[in-house]
């Protein structure tokens, strides 16, 4: 007799089938001591994990790393070029030598004034070493606006988001090709992606041909952000992209997507909200319950998905 139910999900695209809502888990409740986790990236052998921890009001910002040990995530670390800054949004490329981020730190260590949001990253000689000092990745992708939310696809091409005057609207996604040792110009991407809305968050596939991101208060969403999806068609153009759905997206915030091609899991950070009040043995069952359930704070869950 089964004991656990599976369903197709209906989505427009066709692009998604996934397991049922019981299937959507948070990553790990060891992470459950901190008030705002989000970002989430892993390395391809699946033992290292990089982490966004924030204040409740998110106006402290910092990079840690966890570790797997006989199948066990250890306590997170700090990544040590972490300071007084804004650090978050990390993604680890395939080889995990280089790891990017997003950060307000100034150019200069000798200035202590932060600057606008940047695409930086760090580079180590293998996953045993010390990660050398951050480096701003520079022109033409980093500006006098704000860079978010680097991924990059096997062939170095890179994707993120910018509030542009030139963009559709208030934060859109940019693509910058890897060619001859360097990238190009940012290219933003078309209406099949963004929008006059909010499109931010993307992720893009090892090959380049899906990308997943968040779109924020669609008519045809959940609510907040949902997670959507475009393909590209045989011509190489991006699909319009389409709602996710249910039980991935909710009517609260859907984020951060980040997709193991390997394991077939999607990572995600959502502030979902399913706790009510219930009647407490005492103090440490009230604490456990508000702080291991889907209590509206940033969270990373994960479920199994095949993308088509």
């Amino acid at each position: 007799m089964k004991t656990i139910l599976i369903i197709t999900l209906i989505l427009i695209s066709s692009f998604l089938s996934a397991q049922n809502k019981n299937e959507v888990l948070q990553f790990d409740k060891k992470l459950n001591e901190f008030h705002n986790v989000r970002d989430f990236c892993i390395s391809t052998d699946g033992n290292e994990a990089f982490i966004t921890l924030q204040s409740p009001n998110g106006g402290i910002s910092q990079l840690v790393t966890i570790k797997k040990e006989n199948n066990e995530w250890l306590e997170p670390k700090l990544l040590p070029f972490c300071d007084s800054f804004m650090y978050l949004e990390p993604f680890l490329t395939m080889n995990g030598n280089r790891l990017f981020f997003v950060s307000d730190r100034p150019l200069d260590d000798s200035i202590d004034k932060k600057k606008d949001f940047d695409i930086w990253y760090v580079d180590r000689s293998n996953k045993n070493d010390e990660w050398s000092e951050p480096k701003n990745i520079g022109k033409p992708i980093n500006s006098d606006l704000d860079e978010f939310y680097p991924s990059v696809s096997d062939n170095n091409n890179l994707y993120f988001t910018m509030d542009s005057p030139n963009g559709f609207g208030k934060d859109d996604i940019y693509f910058c090709k890897w060619e001859a040792g360097k990238y190009l110009t940012p290219v933003l991407l078309n209406e099949n992606i963004n929008s006059k809305g909010y499109e931010f968050n993307a992720f893009i596939s090892k090959k380049e041909d899906f990308i997943l991101f968040t779109k924020y208060n669609e008519k045809d969403g959940q609510g907040s952000g949902d997670l959507y999806i475009s393909k590209k068609d045989i011509n190489g153009k991006w699909n319009k992209a389409t709602n996710i759905g249910i039980p991935i997206n909710t009517e609260y915030m859907e984020y951060c997507p980040f997709y193991d091609e390997k394991n077939q899991i999607l990572y995600f950070t959502s502030k979902r909200k399913n706790i009510k009040s219930i009647k407490f043995k005492n103090i440490s069952d009230f604490k456990k319950y508000i702080k291991e359930g889907e209590n509206g704070l940033s969270k990373i869950y994960m479920t199994s998905i095949k993308i088509k």
